[in-house]
């Protein structure tokens, strides 16, 4: 189904490798790890598997927490001996994440343009707001919405849901902007639009429904919403 701009009133922005570039906290492992890459992958993977299936087996915890377990599995799994207070230094580089270019811009755009922005996200509330700080862009954004407040992960339509009624707009009139595969397939089920940043060029998955609409930027959805 394309994207369809003229039932847009409210936008939803996933925070962690759409608002903010998650890459720096492989930078820190490199501070302290022979092998940061694989250890950062298998640190990101972990993390986002733990929620899904925490949603699953009511085993929730906030996302630091889960955050926190899937590095020391990373670490474990490549026999990375750090100590615990220089894992928390590495885990810590999530309050101080550096902002994409396009992000401060083209956010101003949109809610100039009339659209009240969110962050809708897993991370916990003290992640969001430090994020949101170090960013720039608290003054930018309507409000954050955490997973932390209804305790089910993304893709749970549950949480778009919940988001749905704490921005107090249909959910059909709300697109959800996140570079994951799995949040824009999880936006969609649950009936909002579902917009993917595809900052790196790469092939949507084969598995489930594609986007409404693709961008490479935040200026790509202010030009296809006429601001």
């Amino acid at each position: 189904m394309p994207f369809d701009s003229e039932r847009v009133t409210t936008l939803t922005f996933d925070s962690y490798s759409t608002l903010v570039d998650v890459d720096a906290a492989e930078n820190a492992l490199a501070e302290r790890v022979e092998t940061p890459e694989p250890i950062s992958k298998l640190w990101r993977a972990r993390s986002l598997e733990y929620t899904f299936v925490a949603n699953h087996t009511d085993s929730y915890q906030p996302f630091y927490e889960m955050n926190r377990d899937a590095l020391q599995y990373a670490l474990s799994a490549h026999d990375a001996d750090i100590s615990e207070s220089e894992r928390d230094e590495i885990l810590a580089v999530y309050h101080e994440l550096d902002v994409f270019d396009d992000v401060r811009d083209g956010i101003e755009r949109l809610r100039d343009g009339g659209y009240d922005c969110y962050v809708l996200s897993n991370g916990n509330p003290e992640m969001l707001d430090s994020m949101v700080e170090h960013a720039g862009i608290d003054n930018l954004l309507t409000d954050t919405i955490s997973a932390d407040e209804i305790e089910r992960f993304k893709p749970d339509a549950e949480l778009y849901r919940h988001a749905a009624g704490r921005t107090g707009t249909p959910i059909e009139e709300i697109a959800h902007v996140t570079a994951g595969w799995f949040d824009v397939q999880g936006a969609k089920h649950a009936g909002m639009q579902g917009v993917w940043v595809d900052r790196k060029g790469t092939p949507w998955e084969p598995f489930g429904d594609e986007p409404d609409l693709v961008i490479e930027s935040f200026y790509d959805l202010a030009n296809e919403l006429g601001v």
